[in-house]
């Protein structure tokens, strides 16, 4: 990309949410009325964890309202491995379940691998399941992708970013977002680089790119030096920021920043560092309002997915 901008424009993840739950309730109504089926989503959450509850009790809100049959069975933090198992079981066995996820992360003693393995690949609609993986790695139809990059594909398709020939880097390697980003991002025909911890010279390589897809999970490492002028700039990552000297090194003076850390203790940020990167990117994800809510969004779009090939439709 060759645009150079000192103002970029948003890649509004809340409107493109909000669009695709209605279309997900169209489909819902759609189903119902054709085959008599409503999407059913089970939500497995074990333990007393404060921001998986929210986290889950937020899918839960979106799902009821999308017209899909929301259930979450909540286990104690001791329940251990077995009867994780013997849960996911049961609810592989129940025809009116049509979306099976375990919340992550688990307790200590709980395998998160074997928990996922066991979950029916035809109901994993989180995308972790092996052979969903192993799906979308080879390029096979018919599998459930993670619901974080299928979001930010989706983000960029809706914003008109062209993406076929474009240089894409993906700070990140992580199996829930980095490494099936980049698959899908190859998928689109990007040319893909996947940068980690390892990396030599890591804000060389990020500024060679077109599209610049930040995972990392550390609160503002992508600065101005990361960033080629009129970068598409994803930001993945979302952390609290709680005092106001961090907070005006971020946003400056901002006053909607400003009010939110004196009202309520805390404003958020993400994996990229605004100031900076504002003065370089083309399009940008703000945080919160990006990535955040896709993710939930294409859960349910995957539910009702797995809804309809259980009733034998498309």
């Amino acid at each position: 990309m060759t645009l150079e901008t000192r103002t970029p424009r948003i890649l509004d993840g809340t409107a493109t949410a909000k669009a695709i739950r209605r279309e997900v309730a169209e489909g819902c109504v759609e189903l119902l009325r054709e085959r008599g089926v409503t999407p059913g989503l089970t939500v497995v959450l074990i333990g007393d964890d404060p921001a998986s509850a929210i986290y889950v009790g937020g899918k839960e809100k979106a799902a009821t309202a999308a017209g899909i049959a929301s259930k979450v069975v909540r286990l104690p933090g001791d329940a251990g491995e077995a009867r994780v198992l013997e849960t996911v079981a049961a609810l592989n066995a129940d025809p009116a379940v049509h979306g099976v996820l375990v919340q992550l992360p688990l307790p200590g003693d709980v395998d998160a691998h074997r928990v996922i393995e066991a979950i029916d690949p035809r109901k994993d609609v989180d995308g972790f399941h092996p052979v969903n993986a192993g799906r979308l790695a080879t390029g096979l139809p018919g599998g459930f992708v993670p619901c974080t990059p299928a979001g930010i594909v989706e983000l960029l398709r809706r914003h008109d970013i062209p993406l076929a020939g474009r240089h894409a880097v993906v700070l990140g390697r992580s199996n829930i977002v980095g490494k099936p980003m980049a698959l899908l991002l190859l998928a689109e025909n990007c040319t893909v680089t996947v940068c980690h911890s390892r990396t030599a010279d890591l804000p060389r390589v990020a500024a060679g790119a077109d599209l610049l897809v930040a995972a990392v999970g550390r609160r503002a490492m992508v600065t101005a030096e990361f960033v080629k002028p009129g970068a598409v700039v994803v930001d993945v990552g979302i952390h609290r920021v709680e005092d106001e000297v961090t907070c005006r090194d971020l946003y400056g003076d901002d006053p909607k920043r400003l009010a939110a850390l004196r009202n309520r203790g805390a404003t958020l940020v993400g994996d990229v560092h605004p100031l900076q990167v504002r003065e370089r990117a083309s399009w940008i994800t703000p945080v919160p309002g990006g990535v955040g809510p896709l993710t939930i969004a294409m859960l349910l779009a995957n539910t009702l997915t797995a809804a309809r090939r259980a009733a034998g439709v498309g």
